[in-house]
């Protein structure tokens, strides 16, 4: 119960912490999807040793020019990566449902050209080609073991099939519950570890690529937080309780967000209070459900949803609110019929 209680008010911090981000007008800025992917890639990569900074990536990749003092294999992680993220990016604009042959082949553009070459009793394999692991390995030195190699097909098929169900009714999920249905995508998979090399960056990649199809801001796990997201991952796998990672993840959201706000605030010079922003998000929303029901009244929440940018869950409750309030009433039954807006 103490949990649920401390879940339910990071979820609200959350919640409001993206409004905020949102209704301040960060993501209108120039190149911000661009940039902000640059950072995701740096951020997954310095979590396995690269020190390239954000600045040489997009040296690197807008300008094709190679980094002096930076090793071939730093500057190939990253450049692969990018190659991968932006695949990742076509299956989620045409909403293809994940199999274990995708994540083959996003693991093998993830790992192109710093994957190695295996042979084991059972056979030979490449991290290279994005070939699932044919041999056991351990959480570091000392650490338990994954999953038994013969088991990671099955696991991986169970793991692709649940999250296209999750996928396939993201629409009637809030906010939070989007965010935690991405979280335990990258937990599972780095728990499966179908790879030998790579686990991590396509844990990271799965959980951006969902959070991009859902419309969210997606997560960035700095540097400096690799020890606590270690840590994390140990003691969720130790205790069996996703909970761990999940509220690890959810601070690390809410403190990078703030963070970023108050980058942005410094540097326009800007002072918007959170709740004026808060509200005028609100007052949009409905102002534009409303536009929209004046048009057709037999649009639905989820039909509304995508066409606003808000979950369906949020768009019932400005419909409750509406309904209460007598500036919309609904004309025959819930499945023919349609809403009625009355002018005030």
């Amino acid at each position: 119960m103490l949990f649920l209680q401390k879940h339910d008010v990071m979820s609200n911090q959350l919640e409001n912490i993206i409004m905020r981000y949102r209704g301040l007008g960060i993501e209108n800025q120039i190149d911000y999807e661009k940039f902000y992917l640059y950072s995701l890639i740096t951020h997954s990569t310095a979590i396995e040793g690269s020190t390239i900074t954000e600045l040489e990536n997009m040296i690197m990749f807008d300008d094709g020019v190679s980094l002096h003092g930076k090793s071939l294999e730093e500057q190939n992680m990253n450049l692969d990566l990018k190659v991968a993220y932006e695949k990742s990016f076509e299956i989620i604009k045409n909403h293809t449902p994940l199999s274990i042959d995708i994540l083959i082949m996003l693991s093998a553009l993830v790992m192109k050209n710093t994957g190695k070459e295996y042979k084991t009793i059972l056979g030979d394999f490449s991290s290279s080609k994005g070939e699932l692991r044919l041999l056991n390995v351990t959480a570091g030195i000392g650490g338990k073991s994954y999953m038994n190699f013969s088991k990671v097909p099955v696991k991986l098929e169970e793991f692709c099939k649940q999250l296209n169900i999750e996928r396939q009714f993201s629409s009637t999920k809030s906010i939070s519950e989007l965010y935690r249905i991405s979280f335990d995508a990258h937990y599972n998979l780095v728990t499966i570890h179908p790879w030998a090399d790579g686990n991590g960056r396509m844990a990271r990649l799965i959980m951006n690529m969902l959070q991009f199809e859902f419309g969210l801001i997606p997560t960035k796990i700095l540097k400096e937080d690799k020890e606590e997201y270690i840590k994390a991952l140990v003691a969720t796998r130790e205790n069996e309780d996703l909970n761990i990672f999940r509220e690890f993840m959810t601070k690390t959201m809410i403190k990078n967000l703030n963070k970023e706000i108050e980058n942005y605030l410094h540097s326009t010079g800007e002072t918007e209070n959170v709740k004026e922003i808060t509200t005028k998000e609100k007052i949009k929303s409905r102002d534009i459900i409303i536009s929209l029901l004046e048009k057709d009244g037999t649009l639905n929440a989820s039909s509304l949803a995508s066409q606003i940018g808000i979950t369906a869950k949020a768009v019932e409750k400005h419909i409750s609110r509406l309904k209460s309030e007598g500036i919309i009433e609904r004309v025959g039954s819930n499945k023919t019929g349609y809403w009625k807006v009355n002018k005030i």
